[in-house]
């Protein structure tokens, strides 16, 4: 069983800063890619950064030069420094990991997900 816990979110200003965090616990051997994903009300679920083992990143156009994604692999643990924060920001973030739990098994876990919102 695999859990991944994000925190950090919560009610930040336009032009504000946030750091959300996920820790990923349980049966894991390793964690290849981990991302931040978004859904804003009444639209679909979109990426937002991801980041490689080896530590390759790529970005959404909307975030790009405002949001960096990092990972700290020993604590299993993906950050997304958001800076700039503009009110389209605003939605439940999840973070995702791809955690390769025996040598044969390997699948994509989510967390529960945590609410941005930017607003004066």
């Amino acid at each position: 069983q695999v859990q991944l816990v994000e925190s950090g979110g919560g009610l930040v200003q336009p032009g504000g800063s946030l750091r959300l965090s996920c820790v990923a616990s349980g049966n894991i051997r390793s964690i290849n890619a981990m991302g931040w994903y978004r859904q804003a009300p009444g639209k679909q679920r979109e990426l937002v950064a991801v980041i490689g083992s080896g530590g390759r990143t790529n970005y959404a156009d909307s975030v790009k030069g405002r949001f960096t994604i990092s990972r700290h692999n020993a604590g299993n643990t993906v950050y997304l420094q958001m800076n700039s924060l503009k009110p389209e920001d605003t939605a439940v973030y999840y973070c995702n990991a791809e955690c390769k739990t025996s040598l044969w098994a390997s699948r994509t876990y989510w967390g529960q997900g945590t609410q941005v919102t930017v607003s004066s």
